[in-house]
């Protein structure tokens, strides 16, 4: 199919809100009992061979004026955002622009000696052994930090958690990189790139890699923590600037364009996402043995989490059954995944 395929009819569909909220539907209704009512909320949708079959939003997006959840509601992706910094560099791949296998270096020669054996395709696979950027913060400096400044963390330890390629460490740090990477190898900023070449053409239009002051995200869900026995907003963290870890705000409907892109080559040649779905390391972690390029792998299970200050969120995609669960939330508690894993449930029972 070519890449200029137009979109699935759900993407057409939802373009003006017109598909249809699903109704009430007892099991999953009762699985999300806690987000609904005058609470920070979440927002479920099931896609089905390319369709709608639930499609729901619970609780509330702004808490202070009682704004509601729905489908277009746009949260905090934290690191399911990973899936697009991955995406973006494949893109640029493509083009010729850059190399899987070029060295690290080769993009941002300021980095200490110890980054001489580093690669591109190692920090999409978090085998670089690069150190978390969180732990070389000052905990006494408030500012926000941005992808540069992760990078100047970075430049003054020359060292690393491994030798390169040689393990596996889950890293932010990398994933900031890949952002100024894509940054470099395109001529334009992350945010610009992302917006430009992958959002707009595939009708992502309320979807931004969010820049305080640059860009204005719609219908914005924000987050909020349980303390003391309240829900209080905690949106902002001192690493919440840092777009290639987790920046990305993003909705049901537009995420369920994403969806269906990853089944065609309308933005990605087959060869590319078979590179971000296939095994580039193993894990330990748990339902994580195998990790691709910004997507966690487990037997027919593609999926990921993303976890940040006031939101938890994940999205798990079964490509042999044609289908997708994403449960968004904007909270800070709970991890959303056993949620989904029983969602999805439901749906792969009935294939057996």
């Amino acid at each position: 199919m070519s890449r200029l395929a137009p979109l699935c009819l759900f993407a057409f569909s939802t373009v003006a809100g017109a598909a249809p909220v699903a109704p009430p539907d007892a099991g999953i209704d009762g699985l999300m009992q806690r987000y609904d009512g005058r609470v920070p909320g979440a927002a479920v949708l099931v896609l089905k061979d390319g369709q709608p079959v639930f499609r729901r939003g619970y609780g509330l997006a702004v808490v202070e004026d009682g704004t509601p959840v729905s489908p277009a509601t746009n949260f905090r992706l934290a690191s399911v955002s990973k899936q697009f910094t991955a995406a973006a560099i494949l893109l640029l791949a493509e083009e010729g622009k850059l190399s899987i296998d070029d060295p690290l270096k080769k993009w941002l020669p300021s980095l200490p000696a110890v980054a001489d054996a580093m690669t591109v395709r190692q920090l999409l696979s978090h085998t670089s052994g690069l150190l978390d950027y969180e732990e070389l913060m000052d905990p006494a400096d408030t500012r926000q930090v941005h992808d540069i400044d992760v990078l100047h963390l970075l430049e003054k330890e020359n060292r690393t958690l491994f030798a390169p390629g040689s393990d596996y460490r889950y890293s932010n740090s990398g994933y900031a990189l890949l952002a100024l990477i894509v940054g470099k190898a395109s001529g334009s900023d992350f945010a610009s790139f992302l917006r430009q070449r992958i959002f707009l053409p595939l009708g992502m239009d309320a979807t931004f890699a969010h820049q305080d002051g640059v860009d204005e995200v719609p219908a914005r869900a924000y987050g909020y923590s349980e303390i003391d026995g309240r829900w209080q907003r905690t949106d902002q963290s001192t690493t919440s600037a840092v777009l290639g870890d987790g920046g990305i705000y993003s909705s049901l409907d537009d995420l369920a364009r994403w969806d269906a892109a990853l089944y065609d080559e309308r933005l990605l040649r087959r060869a590319s996402l078979q590179l971000a779905f296939s095994p580039a390391t193993k894990t330990p972690e748990p339902d994580v043995p195998f990790y691709g390029f910004g997507w966690r792998i487990n037997g027919d299970m593609l999926w990921h989490s993303g976890e940040s200050i006031g939101f938890r969120n994940v999205i798990l995609r079964y490509p042999k059954q044609k289908l997708t669960v994403i449960v968004l939330t904007n909270r800070n508690d709970p991890e959303p995944y056993p949620l989904a894993r029983q969602i999805a449930r439901r749906w792969l029972e009935t294939q057996r």
